[in-house]
């Protein structure tokens, strides 16, 4: 349960990191009401996935989840490069994430 407590983390991160973009610098109501709104809940289910998961596989998991859910919505909505450097480096995020999940004790 809490692993998936995590990845729940990881897609509040996602939202938040681009509700970001939307929020125009902190100057429109309702994108910075969301954004603040998904980052309060995605550092709650964070500190709750951390009561019995490694501090340093949370945090990891967490910021990995965010940033390959972040690039890859970059490319979708924002139309930023998707060469294959980048496609790459994500598929050896994923990667890491899932030697992680391997890694960590049945928590």
């Amino acid at each position: 349960m809490n692993w998936l407590i995590l990845v729940l983390a990881g897609l509040f991160e996602i939202v938040w990191a681009i509700g970001l973009k939307y929020t125009d610098g902190f100057t429109r109501f309702w994108p910075t009401a969301g954004t603040v709104l998904a980052m309060v809940i995605s550092v709650g289910l964070l500190g709750l996935a951390m009561k019995s998961l490694p501090v340093g596989t949370a945090y990891a998991v967490w910021v990995g989840v965010g940033a390959v859910g972040t690039a890859i919505l970059g490319i979708i909505l924002f139309n930023e490069s998707a060469n294959w450097g980048r496609l790459v480096s994500l598929l050896l995020i994923i990667i890491g994430i899932i030697g992680l999940k391997l890694a960590t004790p049945n928590q």
